[in-house]
């Protein structure tokens, strides 16, 4: 019996594509030799997957040092200059201010389980999110809590600590094959992989556009 909701934060919940992305992107554009967003995205979000996958146990970093790791990878070499302390505060407020889907309030207002939240982000990011936004989960699960980045298990061990139940009483919603359902399946916990923009069919695992479709 399912007793507990695991939800991935960044692309599930939040948007991605929001005024300071948009922001930072435009800097990027203006002082590097990016010149386009899908460029800077390609370049900013391989680096961010490289270092989370070796972030966990005694190699962890919080989410600052990471975020300071891809801004002087980019200055060495990507002929980034300028103001990396001002691209860093833009960045962190992304994890803070990035809205909401709109399915997410009603999502938390009619489940029947409790909802956990998941993130590579760190406690105090997440928590202030939550505060601005409304939503109370019944718990963050942080990388700096488990020191451990998905798609690293200690995360999700971590989450099913925190929530008292086995792999086999959770779900995970998640956007990402990677980070979200291949860690859950390998852990046994059932992933819900929600696919926001296109369709997709992943066999035996559930697939949904938005959270209105999920019934757990």
């Amino acid at each position: 019996m399912i007793k507990a909701i695991f939800i991935d934060y960044t692309g599930t919940m939040v948007q991605e594509d929001e005024p300071y992305t948009r922001e930072l992107i435009a800097y990027f554009m203006a002082h590097s030799d990016l010149k386009s967003p899908v460029e800077i995205l390609k370049v900013v979000w391989t680096k961010v997957k490289e270092i989370e996958v070796t972030s966990h146990g005694d190699a962890f970093e919080p989410v600052d040092v990471r975020t300071d790791r891809i801004l002087e990878y980019c200055v060495e070499n990507c002929g980034l200059v300028g103001d990396l302390k001002y691209m860093h505060e833009v960045w962190s407020k992304i994890w803070v201010h990035a809205p909401l889907y709109d399915d997410v309030k009603p999502f938390f207002e009619r489940a029947k389980l409790p909802i956990y939240v998941i993130t590579n982000d760190d406690l105090r990011y997440v928590e202030e999110s939550m505060r601005l936004k409304g939503l109370k989960p019944a718990g963050i699960i942080s990388a700096d809590m488990a020191k451990s980045c998905k798609p690293d298990q200690g995360i999700f061990k971590k989450a099913m600590e925190t929530a008292g139940v086995s792999a086999e009483e959770a779900v995970l919603i998640g956007d990402s094959l990677t980070s979200d359902v291949e860690p859950a399946l390998k852990l046994g916990i059932a992933p819900i992989y929600i696919s926001r923009e296109k369709k997709a069919d992943l066999g035996d695992v559930k697939v949904v556009r938005t959270l209105d479709e999920v019934t757990v």
